[in-house]
């Protein structure tokens, strides 16, 4: 069975041996809708590998989804590489990551544009970017490293810096000429373009940057050992020679899952650090 709940109200972590739900969140890097649509059959399998009633609790922005974890409302958490690294580092390090996708372990951004003068990074100057959320590796701190690194400031070389708050609404913004390009996430732009929801012959790639560590299912460190590897092993077994398996990997834009730990994240951490974004 799967339910959704609001935070308010909801107390902290108690063993799923005494009946209560297993909660679990995502940062919503998507519309409510699709993050709605791609929980559903991956809760449903949770609660037969776990067997226990699972709860997919949504969340306003991606801050709210650290503090559900760290603060024990939720007993798992989608996370990207920068929410992570703000969970490590807000819970004093008492976050573990389970499992990443094997897309995770070379994970990319993509910048697109409608303007034809707009070839390359250093194209940007002058000109208005959107990125997604300001807590997005993927749609903001991966992207934002990578201009720094090609000379170009967004908060000093840009005409205009604006936040969408999700991928689709990044995509949205650029096709509408809202702005003169945008930041995102490859998988869902590749997702969009399959679905024939945005015109890949008006809206264009002009930048694919270099791979890194990207999203990952994450605990708190007080879950029971035994307990997280019964996790882990469920999101292992996931396969599409069956046909839940094969439905939950199309959803989640996943090959494979496997084990991934909090050494993957620390370039992640310090692009975050060389961006100003933590301390």
């Amino acid at each position: 069975m799967l339910a959704a709940t609001a935070l308010a109200g909801v107390t902290p972590l108690t063993s799923l041996a005494q009946g209560r739900p297993f909660r679990v969140t995502a940062i919503p890097d998507e519309s409510p809708t699709e993050l709605a649509r791609k929980a559903g059959p991956l809760m449903r399998y949770l609660e037969q590998r776990l067997d226990a009633k699972v709860e997919y609790t949504p969340v306003t922005d991606y801050a709210a989804a650290v503090e559900a974890l760290v603060n024990q409302q939720v007993d798992l958490a989608w996370f990207g590489g920068f929410t992570f690294v703000q969970a490590h580092q807000r819970s004093g390090g008492k976050v573990i990551p389970l499992v990443q996708r094997e897309e995770d372990e070379k994970f990319r951004s993509v910048f697109i544009t409608t303007e034809a003068g707009i070839r390359g990074l250093a194209d940007l100057k002058g000109k208005t970017l959107s990125f997604g959320s300001q807590s997005s590796t993927s749609g903001h701190l991966m992207p934002r490293s990578f201009l720094l690194a090609a000379g170009v400031d967004p908060d000093k070389d840009l005409r205009r810096v604006a936040y969408s708050g999700a991928h689709d609404a990044t995509v949205a913004a650029v096709a509408a000429g809202k702005v003169d390009a945008g930041a995102l996430n490859i998988s869902v732009w590749e997702r969009l373009v399959a679905d024939k929801k945005v015109d890949a012959a008006k809206v264009r790639v002009f930048f694919t940057t270099p791979p890194y560590y990207d999203y990952n299912w994450t605990v708190h460190a007080d879950m029971p050992a035994a307990q997280r590897d019964r996790l882990t092993r469920a999101f292992l077994d996931l396969t599409p020679t069956t046909p839940a398996g094969r439905e939950i990997l199309e959803l989640q834009r996943a090959t494979r899952f496997l084990p991934t730990r909090a050494e993957n994240y620390r370039g992640i951490e310090t692009a975050a650090r060389n961006a100003g974004l933590v301390k």
